[in-house]
């Protein structure tokens, strides 16, 4: 009598394994929404570029066509342009979806279904504000030297002018994403005219810090804006001459704010996904 060996059962994957990890449904929303930036990038580029481009046409050319500014304040302005338009595009890119999508459309439900932890969502919205600053950014220096026949520029400020934009771009997304969890639907008008409008004077886009010395309150008050941060560090590497705040003080500022308010933000996100 012989004994017929069985075949041995071939393991197979369980649903639990089928399912796509966090990083790669991560990847996918991510993704996804660089490809729609993309898909509407004239929409994108009008929405982030036209404020500041009236702004340096006005104050750099209109302004010296009537003798009021020289022609070396196009220099000081342009750097200080380019830090106030990847902060608002980062703060804005994160913040009014964000409230919109908690309120009236609830996408973000679709969001929270992906299987990827809570938290991973809004840091999700946060790399996606990220990029498109940083993009916002690039496309500023060659409509600046458009606007001005020509664009400062310093080749060994490159890598502090990176590290600076990002920094500065993930406090402005921060800043965005606590917004985003904070402010109800029928406050948003009054709410962002409170805020944006000190935000975007006090950040010394279109003054050095330095030279507010005269006006000891005012440079109390802009010291406090994390923007002037950015637009120091951006001036430091693009425009060295010009006196500024010392870079290392610059981007330990934006390290310390990004943290804060990226730290809040998603206690906010988290507090709203889950109620």
């Amino acid at each position: 009598m012989t004994v017929l060996d069985t075949p041995t059962p071939t393991p197979t994957s369980s649903p639990a394994d089928a399912r796509p990890s966090a990083a790669r449904a991560f990847r996918a929303i991510l993704w996804r929404d660089i490809f729609v930036t993309g898909k509407e990038f004239w929409v994108f580029l009008a929405q982030v570029a036209l404020q500041p481009l009236f702004m340096l046409f006005v104050f750099a050319k209109v302004l010296n066509a009537g003798g009021y500014v020289t022609d070396s304040y196009a220099h000081l302005l342009l750097p200080g342009i380019v830090a106030l338009t990847a902060f608002l595009t980062a703060l804005q890119t994160v913040s009014f979806p964000l409230i919109m999508e908690f309120s009236f459309t609830r996408e973000i439900e679709d969001r929270l279904l992906a299987p990827l932890p809570t938290y991973l969502v809004a840091v999700e919205k946060l790399l996606l504000a990220v990029i498109r600053a940083l993009a916002s950014a690039v496309v500023m220096f060659p409509i600046g030297a458009l606007v001005l026949g020509s664009a400062p520029w310093h080749s060994d400020g490159v890598p502090l002018l990176i590290a600076s934009l990002v920094l500065g771009s993930w406090v402005g997304a921060g800043i965005g994403l606590t917004l985003g969890t904070m402010v109800p639907p029928s406050k948003i008008s009054v709410i962002f005219a409170v805020i944006l409008t000190p935000l975007m004077f006090t950040g010394a886009t279109q003054y050095p810090w330095q030279s507010l010395d005269s006006m000891r309150w005012f440079q109390v008050v802009t010291a406090l804006n994390p923007l002037t941060y950015l637009s120091e560090a951006v001036r430091a590497a693009v425009v060295p001459e010009i006196p500024h705040i010392a870079p290392w003080i610059c981007l330990v500022v934006l390290v310390l704010s990004g943290a804060i308010f990226t730290g809040v933000g998603i206690k906010g996100f988290m507090r709203r996904a889950l109620t």
